[in-house]
């Protein structure tokens, strides 16, 4: 069975993870097969992730568009790679290696080209990190106010209005207001929290 991994660090409305399922559709996987997420690569506990480490077999194969997709950690990548050894996997990152552990070790040259591969993916995390936090230095440097601009009851979208005596009468709960004004559950809360200070 082909199982493929996709992984982008930011949400669905900054980060478009559609290329990488069409990707790795190339590669064999399914819709089905396709586990996919939106989480930071330095992190170790990814939800889908796990569960795809979880449901493969001996035998089975792990596709992925490139190694930052599988982390951007060299240890974690590590071991992963311990991971496809022990299980009898085949690891296959579009155009640049396959691992077949299927059928015995994993080549030496193999091993170490997937490991370089991973430090440079670190390499650019870190070199991202370092440069946004520079440009935030400078930024408050220069007085720029940092972070999200402060939302006001001017800001707040007239359907919720239409719907708010719903809701403070009881006939909407949260839920239910949020769907009918096209609103996340989250900027419901923070409108309520404008409105009933």
């Amino acid at each position: 069975m082909i199982y493929g991994y996709a992984r982008c660090s930011t949400n669905e409305e900054l980060q478009d993870i559609n290329r990488q399922k069409r990707e790795l559709k190339e590669l064999g996987a399914a819709d089905e097969t396709i586990y996919f997420e939106y989480e930071s690569g330095t992190k170790t506990d990814r939800p889908e992730f796990n569960k795809l480490l979880n449901t493969v077999h001996r035998g089975d194969t792990i596709v992925t568009t490139e190694v930052s997709r599988l982390t951007r950690s060299t240890k974690q990548l590590c071991d992963i790679i311990q991971l496809i050894k022990d299980k009898g996997l085949k690891l296959v990152i579009k155009g640049s290696v396959t691992i077949d552990c299927s059928e015995g070790d994993i080549d030496p040259m193999t091993k170490s080209f997937l490991q370089m591969a991973g430090v440079f993916a670190e390499l650019e995390r870190n070199l991202i990190s370092a440069r946004v936090k520079s440009g935030l230095e400078n930024a408050k440097a220069k007085g720029s106010v940092l972070g999200r601009p402060r939302t006001s009851k001017d800001d707040i979208p007239k359907i919720f209005y239409k719907y708010y005596p719903q809701y403070k009468e009881g006939k909407l709960n949260k839920a239910a207001f949020a769907r009918v004004c096209g609103l996340s559950y989250p900027t419901i809360y923070k409108y309520l929290d404008l409105v009933e200070k």
